[in-house]
């Protein structure tokens, strides 16, 4: 029995370690490539405003696309959308890692907030299926909290030394391995989970449409600040 508690308990300090990791990981994605900026805008040649998309798209699909993400991952299962979400934030990573065109950095961070989107909310919702509420869930919400804040610090100061000592490319390179190791591990720490009351509907039409209403608008202030 006593064996059997001690399991119960480092699989959830699994499961917690493993959803701390991704928060951090969106958050440092954010920080670090802002950091990385200039380096990147010289080597690929990107013209005037152009280079603030690679933040701008980063951003603006993962705002558009997270809440259509936390929806689905109540309907489909948590934890099949936070794998999906690292298994294409590590693929968008190594493609921008890879990029010899802007385009090609651009299209790869807005998949990057693609993945985002779709992790950062399953993994909160995960964290509340996991422990439950009382005293463990606070403590658990606490640390998830203080590793996102962790990863504006990292991230600035990362972002910096990283460029310096390798290159811009390895800002995304990093997430590489990162992600990989964390959806190896989730089905043996994290249980499904689903939300059985959920509207089964999805408006994807809807949140499309408010990230494309949105994308010219951003155009327009980047033109204007850059």
């Amino acid at each position: 029995m006593r064996r059997s508690g001690g399991r119960v308990v480092g699989r959830k300090r699994l499961a917690l370690f493993l959803l701390c990791l991704a928060s951090f990981m969106a958050v440092v994605e954010d920080t670090i490539v802002t950091i990385a900026l200039p380096s990147m805008r010289r080597d690929l040649g990107f013209s005037g405003p152009d280079a603030q998309w690679i933040f701008n798209g980063y951003m603006l699909a993962f705002g558009g696309f997270l809440i259509i993400f936390g929806r689905a991952a109540d309907v489909w299962g948590r934890r099949r959308i936070f794998m999906a979400g690292l298994g294409l934030f590590g693929i968008s990573s190594l493609l921008g890692g890879l990029a010899t065109e802007p385009w090609v950095l651009i299209s790869a961070r807005v998949l990057q907030g693609v993945g985002a989107a779709a992790f950062v909310p399953a993994s909160l919702s995960l964290l509340t299926a996991i422990f439950a509420e009382g005293e463990k869930r606070n403590r658990a919400i606490g640390v998830y909290g203080a590793m996102a804040a962790l990863g504006f610090v990292v991230g600035m100061v990362g972002g910096g030394m990283i460029t310096e000592l390798l290159s811009w490319r390895w800002v995304l390179f990093v997430n590489v391995p990162v992600a990989l190791a964390a959806v190896l591990a989730s089905p043996a720490a994290i249980a499904e989970s689903r939300d059985e009351g959920a509207p089964r509907a999805l408006d994807v039409p809807g949140a499309t449409t408010a990230t494309l209403g949105l994308a010219p608008l951003i155009y327009v202030v980047s033109e204007y600040t850059g």
